[in-house]
């Protein structure tokens, strides 16, 4: 309700991050609690609402078919991977909530292949996909495009680079170019089978 009555353009429901104790991942790895997430804060705001899904789930698409069908305006694919480091001489895990997300270039092949599966389900409701997971470069966001992405996210990327999205920006406007394509939309899930 708080958001509702902000400047903010939308809200992004981060139901699965594996950096809290408790109530991150356990809606977003379980379809009927995301779907509970959503549908509850559909009541209370008129905002965009994209929903951040799990790559730790057992059927990412099973997810967003539940969130779309609760009313999520856009899916946001994916969050991190859970993982975790140990100090070797403490024995002990060094994170201080003993794991934690994953990200960067190392998620990259396995945020594609979510976003594919996503946009499987979300072009039949025509729900736009953020596709986000170690992205770059331009040609890393051409794949993501490629995969289903309306748009895409940049995050670890911008700690070594802080004007990596212009660079980017810049690099799809010059693919476009050169294979004569009208827009970004033109790429939005134009992935071909391989023969």
């Amino acid at each position: 309700k708080k958001f509702d009555r902000s400047c903010v353009s939308g809200i992004e429901l981060n139901i699965s991050c594996p950096n809290v104790k408790r109530g991150g991942m356990e809606f977003g790895n379980d379809p009927e609690m995301s779907a509970r997430v959503v549908e509850a804060c559909k009541k209370v705001t008129t905002k965009p609402l994209i929903t951040k899904l799990s790559p730790n789930q057992t059927d990412i698409q099973k997810n967003a078919r539940f969130c779309i069908e609760a009313g999520t305006d856009g899916l946001s694919v994916i969050n991190t991977i859970s993982g975790m480091a140990i100090d070797i001489e403490s024995r002990t895990p060094t994170l201080g909530n003993g794991v934690g997300g994953l990200s960067g270039p190392a998620i990259k092949p396995i945020a594609l292949l979510k976003v594919r599966e996503v946009y499987e389900v979300a072009k039949k409701h025509a729900v736009p996909i953020m596709g986000q997971g170690g992205i770059s470069s331009a040609s890393d966001a051409i794949e993501f495009i490629l995969a289903g992405s309306t748009t895409i996210g940049i995050g670890t990327a911008l700690f070594s680079d802080p004007l990596v999205c212009e660079k980017i920006n810049l690099g799809i406007g010059q693919y476009l170019n050169d294979h004569q394509l009208p827009c970004v939309g033109s790429l939005v899930g134009f992935l071909k089978e391989k023969k």
